[in-house]
């Protein structure tokens, strides 16, 4: 964080000084939640949780080098007490950004924020000093400790936007006010707590709706519910995608051999190829939205261009390709799911297969309200369509419905497999995987995937598990 004495502190969070003997002294360091992250200089945000209060760390985050304790409560070391500590951090974050030199953007979607925002952010990186959302920390507290963690040094500073309901984009956008505003589709994710797709679309439009006159909204030609926020904004408009009036768009989009996109990048300022090292056509369109910020940020096609085909997957379990050393490759995409993103994973696990057998180890979409038999029945359908080799469908009535619908679309028989559990799909692969064979594993995050991943890439590790792998 840019440093502030606890004085400052004190005043931008209408906070009352406690135990602070002298303060003029300044937090220097990170400004952080989790008491294992303290560093000397740091400010550390006590959160009262139902299971942890943090106020019970003050004294050992002041023993570890933290400057102060932003509490609710005294705590008997050098503390800014507040009536409300989420609403302090708000506040010092919009401070903090209103004093840097840095451009603020912003992004939202219902699939794709943070694979968007890790190529967005390692492009702006190649240009000049960067500070991006670290994961999907993309919440009312993730959001302002992301903000918080810039420096003088910092020049772009691109933040995740998510949404539970109408209002929360809103408000974060109060919080950090985004100079360009990038909205990259709206789909099903969260449908049953928003009651519909036009109901997320009116959420994910607010972050258009905050932009200055003097701002860029970049949206997705492609998504007409998006395209229709152009009349929700007072700012530019920028468009991205493979529709032909896109001002940045894609050309030649292919697969190579191994099923990383390929296409020809169009940006108003020329035209460059690209390679994507990720996985899947659907990375087509965040790398476009990438392009399509930093083409406004002032970057050739030539730049942009190197930089997509250079960047890697930077937050865990999202399309993580690993190949054993028997040949078994292992696609963990166990982060969360909805249907878009199930969709395009069996698309990308398709594509990857070049005569190989496949399998789909899925789990269910969490949030899916009244559609939830719908969706799963069609992922399930799908994975028949695509000639998936074996689905494993893992867990309870869910996991049916993908079982289900497999069966229906190509009476598939001992091909689709229902188990209880993690460990059991566990089982089911050690016995029966071959070397050579592609594994894609995905679920809502609720699910637990990530342990059937980390298995098989822990039996290559072991002469017994790579026995047992055959």
């Amino acid at each position: 964080m840019i440093a502030l004495s606890l004085a400052e502190i004190a005043t931008v969070v209408g906070g009352q000084p406690h135990d602070i003997p002298d303060p003029s002294v300044q937090v220097t360091g990170p400004v952080v939640r989790d008491s294992r992250e303290v560093e000397p200089g740091s400010l550390f945000v006590a959160f009262a949780g139902e299971r942890v209060d943090g106020h019970d760390y003050a004294s050992a985050v002041v023993e570890a080098g933290a400057a102060a304790v932003l509490a609710s409560r005294p705590v008997g070391v050098p503390a800014i007490v507040v009536d409300d500590v989420q609403a302090a951090l708000g506040a010092l974050a919009r401070h903090v950004v209103e004093r840097l030199g840095a451009t603020l953007v912003a992004l939202t979607g219902s699939v794709g924020k943070t694979s968007s925002k890790d190529l967005l952010a390692q492009v702006l990186r190649s240009k000049a000093p960067t500070v991006f959302t670290p994961g999907s920390l993309n919440n009312e507290i993730g959001l302002p400790l992301t903000a918080l963690s810039a420096t003088d040094e910092t020049r772009f500073l691109v933040l995740e936007m998510g949404a539970r309901g109408i209002g929360h984009i809103r408000y974060l956008t109060g919080l950090t006010p985004p100079k360009i505003g990038l909205v990259l589709n709206v789909g099903t994710a969260h449908i049953g707590e928003f009651g519909g797709r036009e109901q997320i679309a009116v959420a994910k439009g607010e972050l258009v709706e905050s932009l200055p006159a003097d701002g860029t909204a970049v949206l997705n030609a492609d998504d007409p519910l998006v395209r229709a926020m152009a009349s929700r904004t007072k700012a530019r408009v920028l468009l991205f995608g493979e529709s032909a009036d896109a001002d940045v768009r894609a050309e030649n989009v292919r697969l190579t051999d191994v099923g990383q996109p390929a296409f020809t990048l169009h940006t108003p300022s020329g035209c460059s190829d690209v390679t994507l090292r990720l996985y899947g056509e659907h990375h087509v369109s965040n790398a476009l939205a990438a392009a399509a910020v930093a083409h406004e940020l002032g970057m050739s096609a030539d730049e942009i261009a190197r930089a997509l085909s250079e960047a890697g997957t930077l937050s865990r379990w999202r399309m993580e390709v690993t190949e054993r050393p028997d040949g078994v490759t292992v696609v963990n995409d166990a982060y969360n799911a909805n249907p878009e993103s199930m969709r395009a994973a069996l698309r990308a696990l398709a594509a990857m297969a070049k005569g190989r057998r496949t399998w789909a180890v899925l789990g269910h979409m969490a949030e899916l309200g009244d559609e939830g038999l719908a969706e799963h029945d069609a992922v399930g359908r799908l994975a028949v369509r695509l000639n998936v080799s074996k689905l494993v469908a893992v867990g309870g009535r869910e996991a049916s419905w993908l079982q289900l619908g497999a069966y229906n679309e190509g009476s598939w028989g001992e091909e689709s497999v229902h188990v209880s559990d993690a460990q059991a799909a566990i089982d089911l692969l050690r016995s029966e995987l071959r070397p050579g064979d592609v594994v894609l594993v995905k679920a809502s995050r609720s699910v637990g995937l990530e342990r059937v991943a980390t298995a098989l890439l822990d039996d290559s590790a072991s002469p017994e598990g790579q026995v047992a792998g055959r």
